[in-house]
């Protein structure tokens, strides 16, 4: 059973707490990990993207030239796609770039992230996130007495606008609740930083 060391927001060391096997302590599944963030990335995309095929391109009704005789290459309209103003050739259209995971699959690709992280020891336990105002600088502070220099993500256990909006403004660190996680964030950040009762409710949802 993974064991790991819970701090305060000094780095100070006040306990510590054995993590879930079930959850951080199984043989991380690479596949189902690469699925979810091809899903996760391809939920984002607008798929908005639209351009006019020749067919769709105003003019080029009447034959440019005729047939033969003139030298030139022989031409239909002023609209096929080699001729400037003509259309595009497969012009891409709005279309749903999203595609659906199963749910024990979803689940699977978590907890193998949540257990490459823990065998990477890249998770931080914090026994509470909290401040008594917005201040950027006690987010910063607090990344440092912890050893996260780089990219972090802040997992809370609830809402918390005040350390939201504190951490917001430190390029490369991101917050999130228990319900918002998703394998791509938990990948892309160096450290994984969580604070104790944020902690449980992951157990919970996971065990």
């Amino acid at each position: 059973m993974p064991n790991v060391q819970v701090v305060d927001m000094q780095g100070k060391k006040v306990s510590a707490v054995d993590l879930a096997d079930s959850i951080f302590g199984i043989e991380p599944n690479a596949a189902v990990m690469h699925m979810m963030v091809v899903s996760y990335l391809a939920n984002q995309r607008q798929g908005t993207q639209s351009a006019l095929t020749r067919s769709e391109v105003s003019g080029g009704g009447r034959k440019p030239w005729r047939q033969k005789g003139t030298g030139r290459a022989r031409q239909g309209s002023t609209r096929s796609p080699q001729w400037y103003h003509g259309g595009i050739v497969f012009a891409p259209k709005p279309r749903d770039y999203r595609f659906s995971v199963n749910k024990k699959v979803r689940r699977l690709a978590m907890k193998s992230a949540f257990s490459a992280k823990a065998q990477a020891d890249e998770i931080i336990v914090i026994d509470e996130i909290a401040l008594d105002e917005i201040k950027t600088a006690k987010i910063a502070a607090m990344l440092s007495a912890v050893g996260s220099e780089k990219k972090a993500l802040i997992v809370l256990p609830a809402v918390d606008e005040k350390v939201i909006k504190s951490a917001r403004n430190i390029e490369g660190v991101k917050t999130a609740q228990v319900n918002e996680l998703n394998v791509y964030d938990i990948l892309g950040a160096d450290k994984l930083i969580i604070a104790k009762d944020a902690l449980t409710k992951i157990e919970e949802v996971y065990a």
